[in-house]
């Protein structure tokens, strides 16, 4: 592998290595829960590109398939959480709203039914 391609990537996957740190502080200092989500998302699509730059430097193709995997599982899990957290924010807002939201939002979902 030629020198400078070499260097490149290893600065590649030194760069990455600082933006997961990054959002890895934003993940436990974020303000809002949708802050959390997407700094985790973000640190999984790092791990996703440091695997793909490995599987390149290191020339061994099954870091291919590994990164793959990672990205589906990182994806159900970026979709479970958000999934999770629109339950938790419907939740608050039915409460502190009352029989009005649940109304509002049951018209809404029969207009979506009409289409």
């Amino acid at each position: 592998m030629d020198g400078y391609l070499e260097i490149f990537l290893k600065a590649v996957i030194i760069f990455c290595a600082c933006i997961s740190i990054i959002c890895f502080v934003r993940a436990v200092m974020g303000p809002t829960i949708p802050d959390r989500i997407l700094a985790i998302n973000m640190i999984g699509t790092q791990m996703i590109i440091i695997i793909a730059v490995l599987t390149i430097l290191l020339g061994e193709a099954w870091l291919a398939d590994v990164a793959a995997v990672y990205a589906l599982l990182s994806f159900l899990g970026v979709v479970v959480l958000t999934k999770i957290y629109i339950g938790i924010y419907r939740k608050k807002h039915a409460e502190m709203f009352g029989d009005e939201a649940e109304n509002e939002e049951a018209h809404l979902n029969d207009g979506a039914k009409d289409r």
